[in-house]
C-alpha cells in the first residue's frame, strides 16, 4: 500500500503536492517506508471547497442508503485488514495484533454508526392552535474538517469519519503526517463501497498550514480534533472566530486509585497490559497509580515482575508485546521526565532508558515515590512510564486524582461497593473505569472534561454532534 498511497481530493488521487515530499519512516528501523506527496493550503482550500459540493450530494441520499454504504465499507475494511494492519505496525510501530484489533475496531465502529444514523429522530411538537403544527427536525451540520492523531492512526480518525457520514456530512480528513497510510487505506474502502467522492478529501502535509486554511475556509462547518490540550486551545480559539462548532478530544493524564481492598491478583495483570499496550501512547493511558499504604509495596513488586516480562521489540515480529515510541521526540521527552524525577528523590524500580541505538525504542518504565511537584506528576508522559505515588487514605487518592486542571480517563480498584461510589461521585473525568481499564466502544460515549476537551466520540453522542436542530411550524 505505502506505493499507492496519495493525497486524495474529492474522491480523485493526488501524487504531487505543493508542499513537496513527505517522507514516511519505520520507528522500529528507522527506514524510509514511503515518500508521499505533501500537501498545504492550496490543497486545504480546494478540498474545503470540494467538500461543499460532497455535502449536497452525501446528505440528499436517504439515510438507509448512507446505512448501506457504510455496512460494504466496514465489510471491505474486515477483507482488507491483515494487509492494513501491516502498514499500521510499520509507520506506527505498534504490535501488529494491537493493530489488527485497531483496525477489525474501525470495522465496528462504521458498523455501529451506519444503524444509529438511521435514528436521526425528531419529534412532534403539541401546537398551541389547531391549525399550527410543530416538528423538530435533525439535520447535518455541513463539511466537516477531521484532525486526527498519530498514536491510534485508524481508530482516532474512523471515530470522527463514521458518524460524519452517519449523519449526511462530508468530511476533509487530515492526518498525521507521521502516520497517514492507515488513514489513505481506510479512506479507500469507503471510496470503493459507494460514498459519494466528492464527501471525502484526505490531505496530509504541513500540518498548521492544513489546520488553519480548514478552519478558515467558509465551506467547513466543523472541526473535530483529536491532540494535545495546548493544540485544542489554538484549534478551539480558531474554530470560535470563525463561530464553527468543535469537538475537541484532547490530552489526559489517567489516575488508578488502587484501594486497600483492591484485588491485586486481578489488578497487576490489568496494569501491565494496559499500560503499556501501544507503547503506553493512549491518551486514557492509565498512568498515575495513587496505592494505599497498605498495599503499596507489594503492588510495586508485583507490578514490576510482572513488567520486566514484556517482550519488547519490531511490531511485525509475532511475539512483540510493546514496540517502539512513534517518533524520536517523543523518546526523549519521556526520557527527559524519568531523568528529572529520579534527580528530584523518584525511584527507579525498573526500565528507564533507551534500548539500543535504531528504532525509537525506550524500557517499559516505573517510578515510585512520586510527589505532586514532580513534571511527570503533572505533564502527560505518553509513553511506557507508570508513575506510583503511595497515599494515606481515600481522600488523599481522590484529591490528587482531580488536582490536575485534566479528566479524561480515570480508574479505580477496590471490592468495596462503598468505596466505588464515593469514587464515582467525587472523580473529576468524563469517564471512570471500575476494576478494569477498558473505556473506547462504538456504543459508549468517549470524551473529557475540563482541559481534556468537550464532545463525546462513540455512542449515541458521536452522531448527534455532527448534527443541527430545525424547528419547523406549519400554519394548515
Amino acid at each position: 500500500m505505502f506505493d499507492q498511497a496519495s493525497l486524495i481530493i474529492g474522491g480523485v488521487s493526488r501524487n504531487t503536492g505543493s508542499a513537496g515530499i513527505l517522507k514516511v519512516l519505520n520507528p522500529a528501523t528507522d527506514e524510509v517506508i514511503a515518500e508521499l506527496p505533501r500537501g498545504g493550503e492550496a490543497e486545504a482550500r480546494e478540498a474545503a471547497a470540494v467538500a461543499a459540493e460532497g455535502f449536497a450530494e452525501w446528505s440528499a441520499k436517504s439515510a438507509f442508503e448512507r446505512y448501506q454504504i457504510l455496512r460494504r465499507a466496514a465489510q471491505l475494511m474486515r477483507e482488507r485488514a491483515e494487509a492494513a494492519s501491516e502498514v499500521m505496525t510499520r509507520e506506527q510501530g505498534k504490535a501488529w495484533a494491537q493493530a489488527l484489533a485497531e483496525w477489525n475496531g474501525c470495522a465496528d465502529l462504521l458498523d455501529w454508526s451506519a444503524e444509529e444514523g438511521r435514528r436521526t429522530y425528531g419529534r412532534i411538537v403539541p401546537g398551541r392552535a389547531a391549525d399550527i403544527s410543530l416538528h423538530v427536525t435533525s439535520r447535518p451540520v455541513g463539511p466537516v474538517a477531521i484532525m486526527a492523531p498519530w498514536n491510534f492512526p485508524a481508530w482516532g480518525v474512523m471515530q470522527k469519519i463514521a458518524p460524519a457520514l452517519a449523519a449526511g456530512c462530508s468530511i476533509v480528513v487530515k492526518p498525521s503526517e507521521d502516520t497517514p497510510v492507515t488513514a489513505w487505506a481506510m479512506v479507500r474502502c469507503l471510496l470503493e463501497a459507494g460514498v459519494t467522492p466528492k464527501a471525502i478529501s484526505l490531505v496530509w502535509g504541513r500540518a498548521s498550514e492544513i489546520s488553519d486554511a480548514l478552519i478558515k475556509a467558509p465551506e467547513i462547518r466543523k472541526v473535530s480534533l483529536t491532540g494535545s490540550t495546548r493544540v485544542g486551545r489554538i484549534v478551539a480559539a480558531a474554530a470560535g472566530q470563525e463561530l464553527k462548532k468543535v469537538t475537541m478530544e484532547l490530552g489526559g493524564h489517567a489516575p488508578v486509585i488502587v484501594a486497600a481492598d483492591a484485588d491485586l491478583d486481578a489488578l497487576v495483570p490489568l496494569a501491565v497490559t494496559w499500560k503499556f499496550r501501544n507503547t503506553g501512547q493512549v491518551c486514557v493511558s492509565p498512568t498515575r497509580f495513587l496505592v494505599d499504604d497498605a498495599v503499596h509495596d507489594e503492588f510495586v513488586s508485583r507490578f514490576v515482575a510482572e513488567t520486566e516480562k514484556l517482550v519488547i521489540g519490531d511490531g511485525m515480529d509475532p511475539a512483540t508485546q510493546m514496540g517502539p515510541l512513534t517518533t524520536l521526540g517523543q523518546l526523549q521527552s519521556v526520557d527527559a521526565l524519568v531523568q528529572e524525577a529520579v534527580a528530584e528523590g523518584a525511584k527507579l524500580e525498573t526500565g528507564g532508558a533507551r534500548i539500543g541505538n535504531s528504532g525509537n525504542f525506550y524500557r517499559p518504565t516505573i517510578l515510585s515515590g512520586m510527589t505532586p511537584a514532580m513534571r511527570a506528576m503533572n505533564d502527560e508522559p505518553f509513553g511506557p512510564l507508570a508513575l506510583v505515588m503511595r497515599t494515606g487514605s481515600l481522600d488523599q487518592a481522590l484529591a490528587e486524582a482531580n488536582r490536575l486542571p485534566v479528566g479524561l480517563g480515570s480508574y479505580a480498584f477496590t471490592r468495596s461497593d462503598a468505596t466505588a461510589a464515593k469514587i464515582a461521585s467525587t472523580m473529576h473525568a468524563g469517564m471512570l473505569g471500575l476494576n478494569h481499564f477498558a473505556l473506547a466502544l462504538p456504543e459508549t460515549p468517549f470524551g473529557g472534561v475540563l482541559d481534556s476537551g468537550f464532545g463525546s466520540e462513540g455512542g449515541i453522542e458521536a452522531v448527534q454532534s455532527y448534527l443541527t436542530t430545525m424547528l419547523v411550524t406549519h400554519k394548515h
